[in-house]
């Protein structure tokens, strides 16, 4: 079994041993992990490895191609950015439940069946819960219960279209469904939770801000993005997918615009970019799916740029809300040169990394006569300026001085920020090594006239706008306030469901306990201690009803008598005889009727 050794697997079993290390040798360790899975993977050969046999199905623990192998490079990547970045923390638990959460993702990025994939897909969302907790926070405590909740929920969808696909189809392979049954369906929705489709999404910004700076890395990364692997994976072409998509990455725009907690921003922005990778899903063509999986690695990259430049204010001030922070570049100047090559990336700058992967999606649109499409998706680049590419740098390190002098970010913090920084300007200004990386071969060229000033129009006119919408007082100011979103309905909901559940429907379950397992047993055992005597009192008060005043009193005195001496003799016994000659004469009736 040592070909269905894979960079899962390291990780899964090298966080075990995390806690025999301490101070920089631990560091060292955790570093070498994802240096090691990076030469696992260049050895490791195309192809299902790892097969056995489970029962009377076949499992492949691994299998490589040119999608998961691209998805192995950039996960081991920013494993070690994110573990750099993360030195500081002292605490093993965090570690280890980071080096589970990648492993885990790495699991399902590998996964030849159904079932490895779900076992992966399961531990990624307990080993994600721990990272929410480690906010150590009330907020954060509960967002983290909450999110597992919800993936859980997911996890049971997912579940069940796994059963009934292995029932339709007699094997538990994983690959291209399509949607052409309700197996198909059941799992499209689990896969759509973890991706964050419209309705389902309120998880993400609800837990990812909660997590600590360091955790947030890691959140901010695998778990849409192994979304986007399946669903690449399973539906490519499916049209639903483009208008799922396209809704993304618009919606999220309004959000964004109104929140104050900057990291709340960054989760909005997240699922507005996640809209581009599913609408190129949705498309189906290789342009659109190397464009997809393109646009997944700079957006890791740049994403999390963004996430350890706020991760940076929070450690060094305590403060994450717009109108808390302002005058930042004063006191951390580095970190605020990294979260503008980070927004500039987002905002798909020429010369910055979105540039080269985002305008693949568009272009793939274009080409396939999906004008509304198109414009859509150009539309939402001018919004993921607003917020995500001016908005946060703006009013963490700009904006109004804010009075706030700390220290510049710690030096790992530094280096894993400036790492990721560089990688963003170097694919940005020549993309040829991704290019050469991806599924299919690329005939696409980035830097053409069109492109680049349609692209800087668009973006001018964005920046523009939002000076102007400033100045004019329209465009809505920063407040300490809490915006609503569908998660609204399961707070809510919940918590009035408990409500009935403690009020009403107690007191209606405590009613029916006392009726089934108290006053019926007792009735019962009241009435089997002398049935005829039961039957006798029940005639006398049915007689009550409909008596004469004489009559009346008579029977009163004799319930009052049968009552007293109940259960003994309150009726006249039959002798023994008469007794026997009726059971006789009612078997010789049975027999009659039968013969």
């Amino acid at each position: 079994m040592i070909n269905a050794f894979s960079p899962a697997l390291l990780f899964l079993l090298g966080a075990l041993f995390i806690p025999l290390f301490k101070g920089r040798l631990r560091n060292a360790y955790l570093l070498l992990l994802p240096l090691a899975g990076f030469a696992l993977l260049l050895s490791m050969q195309e192809g299902a490895q790892g097969v056995l046999s489970f029962l009377e199905y076949q499992l492949v623990l691994v299998k490589v191609d040119r999608l998961s192998r691209f998805f192995g490079y950039i996960y081991l990547l920013i494993t070690a950015i994110a573990l750099v970045y993360a030195f500081h923390v002292k605490e093993s638990s965090h570690h280890m439940a980071s080096l589970f959460y990648a492993g885990s993702a790495l699991g399902v990025v590998f996964a030849g069946d159904f079932l490895t994939l779900f076992i992966f897909w399961e531990t990624m969302a307990l080993s994600a819960a721990f990272l929410v907790w480690s906010g150590k926070t009330k907020n954060s405590a509960a967002a983290g219960i909450r999110y597992l909740l919800v993936h859980i929920l997911g996890g049971l969808f997912l579940l069940m279209g796994i059963i009934l696909h292995v029932h339709e189809t007699g094997s538990l392979a994983f690959g291209y469904l399509g949607l052409n049954g309700l197996s198909s369906w059941l799992i499209l929705i689990g896969f759509g939770v973890n991706c964050a489709f419209p309705g389902l999404h309120a998880w993400l910004p609800d837990a990812y801000p909660e997590t600590s700076p360091a955790g947030g890395v890691f959140m901010w990364t695998f778990t849409t993005k192994t979304a986007v692997y399946v669903l690449a994976r399973a539906f490519p072409g499916e049209h639903l997918l483009v208008w799922i998509g396209v809704t993304m990455t618009v919606f999220p725009i309004f959000f964004a615009v109104l929140e104050n907690n900057l990291r709340r921003v960054l989760s909005y922005s997240l699922i507005n970019q996640l809209g581009y990778m599913v609408t190129g899903i949705g498309i189906g063509t290789q342009l659109s799916l190397n464009g997809t999986v393109a646009h997944v690695f700079c957006h890791i990259l740049y994403k999390a740029l963004l996430v350890m430049s706020m991760g940076a204010v929070i450690y060094r001030t305590g403060k994450t809300n717009a109108t808390d922070l302002g005058g930042l570049y004063k006191s951390m100047p580095l970190t605020t040169l990294f979260c503008i090559i980070g927004a500039a990336s987002i905002s798909a700058f020429p010369l910055f990394s979105g540039f080269v992967s985002k305008s693949m999606v568009v272009e793939a649109a274009a080409l396939g006569g999906m004008t509304i499409v198109s414009l859509m998706l150009l539309f939402a680049s001018v919004g993921v300026l607003e917020h995500a590419g001016i908005k946060v740098p703006f009013h963490a390190f700009f904006s109004h001085d804010a009075g706030i002098r700390t220290k510049e970010a710690p030096l790992h913090m530094l280096v894993a920020m400036g790492a990721a920084a560089v990688l963003s300007v170097l694919i940005g200004v020549y993309p040829a090594p991704l290019y050469r990386l991806l599924p299919y071969p690329v005939e696409f060229a980035p830097y053409t006239p069109s492109h680049v000033l349609t692209t800087m129009q668009l973006l001018l006119f964005g920046a523009f706008a939002y000076v102007l919408l400033i100045r004019s007082g329209i465009f809505p100011a920063e407040v300490r306030a809490t915006n609503l979103d569908t998660d609204w309905f399961y707070r809510k909901g919940t918590a009035v469901f408990l409500q009935v559940l403690n009020g009403p429907a107690a007191q209606m379950g405590e009613k029916i306990r006392r009726t089934v397992f108290e006053r019926i047993p007792s009735a019962l055992s009241w009435f089997g201690k002398n049935p005829l005597a039961v039957l006798k009192m029940a005639s006398d008060r049915a007689l009550l009803a409909f008596s004469g005043p004489e009559q009346r009193n008579i029977l009163i005195a004799r319930l009052e008598k049968e009552k007293n001496i109940y259960p003994g003799d309150i009726i006249k016994h039959w002798p023994v005889g008469t007794s026997v000659l009726w059971a006789t004469l009612l078997l010789l009736a049975y027999l009659l009727l039968q013969y």
